[in-house]
């Protein structure tokens, strides 16, 4: 991957729950996991450029030319019939930005920002781009203040993060199950490479929150809650939890027949947190 560019899903100019204050947030194409549930499945693999959705666009925004799937924005509806017909997991709406681009996108914006986040996907996927983004925003006098922060499944290894961290004021991780067989089935990864990234964004300093999704009957974080408590106390007692409660709305497959996450489970599980030494929480404002 050319460090210039990067392969953009969206660009969210405003907020406020993709690490502190206000932030601009960009979203990589291209993950590693193949979660279950994943609520954007077309962010998972780039392009295979097979053209097979051209001919489901009901608004011609798309064509193939040199065996290149091209889409034209000022044609599209958004009507995701593309996303829908795709196969591989992907989307040919995707934008190519350079640094320079996102710059001047972010610039619009830089009154009202605190910060800047890079989300996916799996934002890591495109680690030289992230290493051009950030260092280029800290060299820079008018953007130097914005804090950079990686949302992240956490399955960078240590030499990644290491490329990075001097560069990063922090990361919002995922843990997605405590057992490695559990994780490994919901994201087709095991989890020990997420424990081993917590534990050394942890000891840098660089851990900003971890976040928890609660889906009832197939994630096992609820009945583990003590084991949870000790791994995160033993690293930080002060350590920021986000818990966010799973909803069947937009995903696909199997986990369209999964039961939605309710207020009294994501209470419980906080409970269980609390009575076990953590102490810095936030939940859901809404369920669905």
């Amino acid at each position: 991957m050319n460090k210039s560019w990067a392969i953009v899903n969206k660009l969210l100019p405003f907020s406020c729950v993709d690490g502190p204050g206000n932030r601009f947030v960009i979203f990589l194409q291209g993950c590693n996991f193949k979660c279950l549930n994943c609520h954007n499945p077309y962010t998972i693999s780039l392009c295979t450029e097979c053209g097979n959705c051209v001919k489901s666009c009901p608004h011609k925004a798309l064509s193939f030319i040199n065996y290149k799937v091209i889409w034209q924005t000022s044609v599209c509806q958004q009507c995701d019939t593309c996303i829908n017909t795709c196969v591989h997991h992907s989307t040919p709406m995707t934008y190519k930005y350079s640094v320079d681009d996102l710059l001047i996108t972010i610039r619009k914006y830089l009154p009202f920002l605190n910060g800047i986040t890079l989300s996916g996907g799996e934002a890591t996927m495109q680690l030289p781009f992230v290493e051009k983004l950030f260092s280029t925003i800290k060299q820079t006098n008018d953007l130097k203040h914005l804090t950079c922060f990686i949302d992240s499944n956490g399955y960078l290894a240590k030499t990644g993060w290491q490329k990075v961290e001097n560069i990063m004021d922090g990361a919002m991780i995922d843990l997605k199950a405590w057992d490695n067989d559990v994780h490994k089935s919901l994201t087709g990864r095991d989890n020990l490479r997420v424990k081993e990234t917590i534990k050394y964004l942890a000891k840098i300093n660089k851990l900003y929150e971890v976040r928890f999704l609660i889906i009832p009957e197939h994630t096992d974080l609820q009945d583990n809650a003590e084991n949870i408590a000790k791994f995160l106390i033993d690293l930080n007692p002060n350590i920021r939890i986000r818990i966010n409660a799973f909803h069947n709305h937009g995903v696909r497959g199997i986990a369209k027949k999964w039961s939605s996450a309710n207020k009294k489970q994501i209470e419980i599980f906080a409970e269980q947190l609390k009575q076990n030494g953590l102490k810095h929480f936030t939940l859901p404002t809404v369920y669905l």
